[in-house]
């Protein structure tokens, strides 16, 4: 009779722990979706058509998107620019960040020459890496 009153009066005093894990589930959850989603608002915003590799490689987290449309025109981070004002962009975010990366993202019916320069214009800026953006091929692995 004892250990039921004892066992009745541990379970009587206030909750003295707070269950944090339906809250870092439901934070994990957003995150994904956050991630997910802005991938796809950056690229929407420009419409190029990708070359297609079958071994094309991971896709890279970079910090500078230079994007060459059908027309030739460039973008900087989905803002239109020349050259010029994309080579002082892009030697003003090295400055801020010395390891900044660029993808290089260009139409498949650009010429091969114009996309050469962006490259050029990326090196000669001094960003440490960049990678170019290419469309998986269809029934490739990933």
């Amino acid at each position: 009779m004892a250990a039921l009153e004892k066992a009745a009066s541990q379970d009587d005093g206030p909750i003295a722990s707070i269950n944090v894990i339906p809250f870092v589930d439901i934070v994990l959850c957003l995150l994904v979706i956050f991630i997910v989603t802005s991938a796809a608002i950056v690229r929407a915003s420009l419409k190029v058509e990708l070359p297609r590799a079958a071994a094309g490689g991971a896709k890279v987290a970079s910090t500078l998107n230079l994007v060459l449309d059908r027309g030739g025109a460039l973008a900087l981070d989905g803002r239109p620019t020349t050259l010029v004002a994309a080579r002082a962009e892009l030697q003003a975010a090295v400055a801020r960040n010395p390891a900044a990366q660029a993808v290089i993202a260009a139409d498949r019916t650009v010429p091969y020459g114009k996309v050469m320069e962006v490259i050029d214009l990326v090196k000669g800026a001094g960003v440490g890496g960049f990678a170019l953006d290419v469309e998986r091929a269809p029934g490739s692995a990933p």
